[in-house]
């Protein structure tokens, strides 16, 4: 249940330690629907590789889980400490971590264990919020209790970021007010958390020459109002249904999206606009789009929705195609900006219509290339932290 109209944009990327193949940092994160909250939890495991991966991941899953439960903050530093296995090396289980608790929009609850202290920017400044100091089973704990507000941006590290640089670029690494300046010229543009993270990433790992010498982990969660899209992909398989699926459709608030030369046609009848058509390709592989007026945006439907979910899976891992769909007039770039940039609620509107164009009989199964898209795309937008809604016509 909403209690007001903001949400918690949420991106978090790692880079390994040089030589590596696996992480010593691990971001867990858990909603919970009873008492509505995003529990995030940053580990870093003690050195680099396979046994630090194993810590990590033990500790964020671990406190994840428990403090999504309700489990007190004692008892799950409690339960780490029995829990992790003990460094044959140095003889103590360890793993930092940071907590950041999103309760209902409204407040964010930051619990830390020697991980440095998570920036919030606030009007574009950096916000110094008091913290209180725990003393937990031998261990000093910081905690923060912090009332939202629209806009603001949390940004959670491991301490591989402020090491950026080391015996390279500086003497003792990036500093703490340095990351908030570097940080603070990109709020104004407004950037999605994970395009906030993934270039505090980059800088990292231009700090380093591009051989870090600790594992980095950057988890960003951005307050930002709720935003509504509605895609409109293909036609009802009855024809009947045509009036029923349109009169759903634009009656959603928020901005709407029309994908097929079929679907554009019958709801450009239904609300008694011209169809016109842009015979401009943009971009080689991907059909011109077209106006309706009343209409957000109009697309061609399958190749254009099938560029769109290459760029889903991309996003949700390197984000390496950013500059790609941020900056591109073609349909399927203006559909991802919409997708991944400006919604917080998607609703697909399907229709069960058939193209005989888009079945291949010399398939050893045939699909419906169509639902498959939007099956993979909502997954997609699902694991960016999207609520999405799927409705079959």
């Amino acid at each position: 249940m909403r209690t007001n109209n903001l949400c918690a944009d949420i991106g978090y990327m790692s880079i390994n330690h040089a030589g590596e193949s696996l992480c010593g940092d691990h971001v867990e994160m858990i909603e919970t629907e009873d008492k509505p909250s995003t529990v995030i939890v940053l580990a870093d495991g003690l050195g680099s590789g396979v046994k630090a991966s194993i810590l990590s991941t033990l500790t964020s899953k671990i406190i994840s889980t428990m403090i999504a439960a309700g489990l007190r903050l004692e008892d799950c530093v409690e339960t780490i400490a029995a829990t992790l296995p003990v460094c044959s090396v140095r003889g103590v289980a360890y793993s930092t971590f940071t907590i950041i608790r999103i309760v209902n929009n409204r407040r964010a609850e930051i619990i830390q264990y020697d991980n440095p202290k998570v920036i919030l920017l606030r009007g574009g400044e950096n916000f110094e919020y008091p913290v209180t100091q725990l003393d937990i089973g031998g261990k000093r704990i910081t905690r923060a209790d912090i009332a939202l507000q629209e806009g603001d941006i949390f940004i959670a590290m491991s301490d591989g970021v402020e090491h950026a640089g080391v015996g390279i670029r500086y003497n003792f690494g990036w500093k703490r007010s340095d990351i908030i300046e570097f940080m603070k010229t990109f709020i104004p543009v407004g950037f999605t958390a994970k395009t906030l993270t993934k270039i505090l990433l980059d800088e990292c790992d231009r700090l380093y020459d591009g051989q870090p010498g600790d594992d980095a982990t950057v988890c960003t969660v951005k307050i930002r109002p709720r935003v509504q899209v509605n895609m409109m992909f293909g036609p009802p398989a009855d024809r009947s249904d045509n009036n029923r699926m349109l009169s759903l459709f634009f009656s959603k608030e928020g901005k709407h999206i029309v994908c097929g030369g079929t679907t554009s046609t019958i709801a450009a009848e239904f609300l008694g606009k011209a169809l016109v058509p842009d015979l401009e390709y943009l971009d080689p592989e991907i059909p011109p789009t077209a106006t309706i007026d009343g209409v957000d945006l109009v697309t061609e439907g399958v190749i254009t929705v099938s560029r769109v979910l290459e760029y889903a899976k991309n996003y949700t891992g390197t984000n390496s195609d950013y500059e790609k769909w941020s900056c591109g007039q073609d349909g399927a770039s203006k559909i991802a900006r919409m997708l991944f940039e400006d919604a917080t609620d998607i609703d697909f509107f399907v229709g069960r219509a058939v193209n005989p164009a888009h079945q291949n009989p010399n398939l050893p199964i045939n699909f419906n290339i169509k639902m498959r898209l939007v099956e993979e795309l909502s997954e997609q937008l699902r694991s960016m932290g999207k609520t999405v809604k799927v409705s079959y016509f």
